[in-house]
């Protein structure tokens, strides 16, 4: 039964595995929010104009 882990280690693993994901894919992300901003921005400020 000694290779059976605890909960707290179980948890720190699964913490862990989540924290390399967000590591490995922030890049993108910031570059999508960023796109999606603008593009709203972008439609904002044409609905401005025309009134």
């Amino acid at each position: 039964m000694e290779t059976e882990e605890t909960k707290q280690e179980r948890r720190e693993k699964k913490q862990q595995k989540r924290r390399e994901k967000i590591a490995q894919h922030g890049r993108s992300l910031v570059r999508v929010y960023k796109d999606a901003v603008l593009k709203r921005a972008k439609q904002v400020g044409k609905k401005g104009r025309s009134s």
